[in-house]
């Protein structure tokens, strides 16, 4: 039986450092094999995330929106309309004209979103839309193993997103059993990303700058954010007013596969099926330039520590060691000492 690790059991060794200034990295990456982005962060494509206000932040910030699918056909083609040339749409498996359609429009590309994205369903998905629309990247997943990035790959897949369990409002592996730890299952899958030259998207389980600098390290070209970004102030999250949050608000955050969610989408939990995600309300703390701000500082500073100008030379120079359970405990700020 293999070992498997998630993002509070490593630690990367610093490297010899001849970097001058913590701003001096580039912290350029791809997110398709032919979409450069200027930030290598993208926000999860949810319904409590994404919206126009979101998007106009990120794209000022050299990264692109992912519009999320759980809206109305019209809703959607206005989206494409306003953000041409400059948005990916999601879609599942079904309604494939839809998809067809909203490409035509002028969407860039597509995110195809499954739970258990190794499927037939999937390949074939993704091989239809390759054959008419050849010039549109498709972004796959989700998955897990190297295998399953190998297939999707192979399939056609311009980038392709690793999860399956990690997420903040996420309870597959609870009520599964199934799912690769988050810092393993992109370790892996990188191996082969680093052959087949077809970005890697991690997709779940950040909390912070320090869970990023892992993430990316271990190979991946970007990382997909749910729940800091559905906690900003521009998010599409409902929010009320709160008197322990820095900005006086709470959002309510939730994932696609919450009772939360599926009573609102559609009407109820699906005949035979049990509920694999939460929703919660939680604090907003920032808004979404401070969120960057504050990632991408702490990447900087990372990249110094790794001896790295860039994201490949971070991924070339990486040095992982286990750590124990006690790590964390001795890394974090003890302001009270206690004899």
């Amino acid at each position: 039986m293999k070992k498997a690790y998630t993002f509070d059991d490593v630690a990367l060794v610093p490297q010899f450092n001849n970097i001058p200034s913590r701003t001096e990295p580039n912290l350029e990456s791809w997110l398709t094999k032919d979409k450069k982005i200027h930030l290598p962060i993208i926000a999860s494509n949810m319904d409590t995330v994404m919206n126009e206000e979101l998007a106009d932040i990120l794209l000022e910030e050299g990264t692109f929106p992912i519009f999320h699918r759980f809206t109305d056909f019209e809703g959607q083609k206005k989206w494409v309309k306003k953000y041409k040339d400059k948005t990916f749409i999601s879609a599942g498996i079904l309604h494939i004209e839809e998809t067809r359609q909203l490409l035509d429009l002028g969407a860039i590309g597509v995110c195809i979103d499954v739970a258990h994205g190794h499927s037939n369903k999937m390949f074939a998905m993704i091989e239809e839309l390759k054959k008419t629309h050849p010039d549109k990247d498709i972004i796959a997943g989700n998955v897990c193993t190297a295998m399953a990035y190998h297939d999707l790959v192979n399939a056609g897949a311009d980038a392709v997103k690793v999860g399956v369990g990690p997420g903040a409002a996420c309870k597959t592996r609870m009520v599964t059993g199934f799912g690769v730890p988050q810092f393993t299952a992109i370790y892996e899958c990188a191996r082969v990303a680093d052959k087949l030259r077809i970005p890697l998207i991690a997709d779940g389980g950040i909390r912070n700058s320090r869970d990023l600098v892992l993430a990316l390290a271990a190979g991946a070209s970007s990382v997909m954010i749910g729940k800091l970004f559905a906690l900003t102030k521009e998010s599409a999250a409902p929010k009320r007013e709160s008197q322990t949050s820095p900005l006086g608000l709470e959002a309510k955050y939730r994932g696609q596969a919450s009772e939360d969610f599926q009573n609102d989408f559609y009407g109820g939990l699906k005949d035979k099926t049990v509920a694999e995600g939460v929703d919660f309300w939680a604090p907003v703390n920032y808004t979404a330039k401070q969120l960057i701000n504050k990632l991408m500082g702490g990447l900087r500073s990372g990249m110094t520590y790794g001896g790295a100008r860039n994201i490949k030379e971070l991924q070339r120079k990486a040095e992982f060691v286990e750590v124990t359970n006690t790590y964390m405990k001795e890394s974090a700020p003890r302001e009270k000492s206690h004899s």
